[in-house]
């Protein structure tokens, strides 16, 4: 199952002093037909809900069993503010995978 397409877009930046963003989202969203923002009709601010994941906050590493905690200060998903979310993570030179956490697999190329 893909919860964001075929082909979905995001980006994950992890800083030295422990502080992350995670945004995706699903690349063939519908345009707004009003051209603002602000101004969706019903079914573009659903298409933009369902299709937009982002997040940041702070995180941490265990090294011993492979695994990085992120305290979440605030995500487009309103009910994970102020939760850690626990993954497995597993990194070669250009990839990172997180484990499954909720429900889901995700792998990060680097970016060259």
């Amino acid at each position: 199952m893909h919860n964001y397409g075929a082909n979905p877009q995001g980006i994950a930046f992890f800083d030295s002093n422990g502080r992350y963003i995670i945004s995706v989202m699903q690349s063939d969203r519908p345009k707004y037909a009003a051209n603002h923002w602000m101004q969706g009709t019903a079914e573009e601010n659903k298409a933009t809900a369902q299709g937009t994941m982002t997040y940041f906050g702070t995180y941490t590493v265990n090294e011993a069993d492979r695994s990085i905690t992120v305290h979440i200060v605030g995500s487009s998903y309103p009910n994970w503010n102020g939760v850690d979310l626990k993954r497995t993570v597993t990194i070669t030179a250009d990839e990172m995978i997180l484990g499954p956490a909720p429900n889901v697999e995700v792998a990060w190329k680097r970016a060259k």
